[in-house]
């Protein structure tokens, strides 16, 4: 079955909560093309650097998501795999740093200087140009892919989850990419959005290229267990492990151990000579710092170990 969803009042959240009526209901092994606006909901683009908009949530709580999508018979305990077939930026997008407060704004004494971005995409040609003449190749993705929370109530979309994913940023997770993202409730409410023209890891400024985006996406269920219990990926880069936390050695060691645990599986060998392997191979990069905690991915490139 092959669905389409477009982004409107009916079918947008700005948050995450099984209590969140479904605006659609999907069965494993479903294709979908879906729409979303840029993470801000603007209706339609700026026509001078900063301009305001109207926007789909006049007072929003986090990122305008397309969603939430039932998958039917999913339960706790289940992964949703998550391949990401095709992502074309709408043809506009933005990005701006130092508007908002946050230790990267006041370590660069940039707080409340704020410069915007405004592009030109070419999605066929898979460049944008600024508004200050530059331009640079386009790396579709979508920041925000997740379900909602064990928990009951609203949850912000803002930080990312290594259960449930969301805001996870990873610029690797491209077309071609397969997202595995353990299900914490019943039919596991997916919401997706935050499209990414381009960013850099990192996402140092607190935006990427930020855009709408038209996503087709095949959504499948796996009840055989995956080799780890957190989110992770296959991508054409390789291997990815996730690591999220205040601390960015907390996070750094999740993402590690993730991968190590993974590499344990995959090679048949203990955990010291796993985590020897991964030193030859294995690199560690900051996801985002832009999310009210620290993102870390571990990556296991595709073909570098025989």
């Amino acid at each position: 079955m092959i669905h389409k969803l477009d982004a409107t009042p009916e079918t947008t959240v700005d948050v995450f909560s099984a209590e969140q009526p479904p605006v659609l209901t999907i069965d494993p092994g479903d294709t979908l093309t879906v729409h979303s606006l840029d993470a801000s909901g603007y209706l339609s683009p700026q026509t001078t650097p900063g301009e305001q908009q109207p926007k789909m949530f006049d007072q929003a709580r986090g990122h305008c998501l397309t969603g939430p999508i039932a998958v039917r018979g999913a339960q706790p305990g289940d992964v949703l795999a998550i391949r990401l077939v095709s992502l074309t930026p709408d043809p506009w997008g933005w990005t701006v740093a130092g508007a908002l407060k946050s230790p990267i704004t006041e370590r660069l004494g940039v707080t409340d200087q704020p410069a915007w971005l405004l592009w030109d995409l070419d999605p066929d040609g898979g460049t944008g140009r600024c508004n200050g003449g530059f331009t640079r190749d386009l790396a579709p993705f979508l920041g925000v892919i997740g379900v909602a929370p064990e928990s009951s109530g609203e949850h912000s979309t803002i930080p990312p989850r290594a259960v449930g994913g969301g805001n996870i940023d990873c610029k690797s997770l491209v077309a071609g990419s397969t997202l595995y993202l353990p299900v914490a409730v019943a039919d596991a409410m997916l919401s997706l959005g935050d499209g990414h023209a381009a960013q850099g890891d990192g996402e140092v400024g607190g935006t990427a290229i930020e855009c709408p985006m038209t996503t087709t996406l095949t959504v499948d269920l796996v009840r055989d267990p995956r080799p780890i219990e957190t989110i992770h990926a296959e991508s054409p880069d390789g291997r990815i492990t996730f690591g999220f936390d205040a601390d960015l050695n907390v996070a750094t060691g999740d993402a590690l151990d993730a991968m190590v645990r993974w590499m344990q599986a995959l090679l048949d060998v203990g955990k010291s000579t796993a985590l020897a392997l991964a030193s030859t191979a294995v690199d560690l990069r900051v996801t985002q710092v832009a999310n009210q905690t620290w993102g870390v991915h571990a990556l296991l490139p595709a073909g570098v170990l025989a």
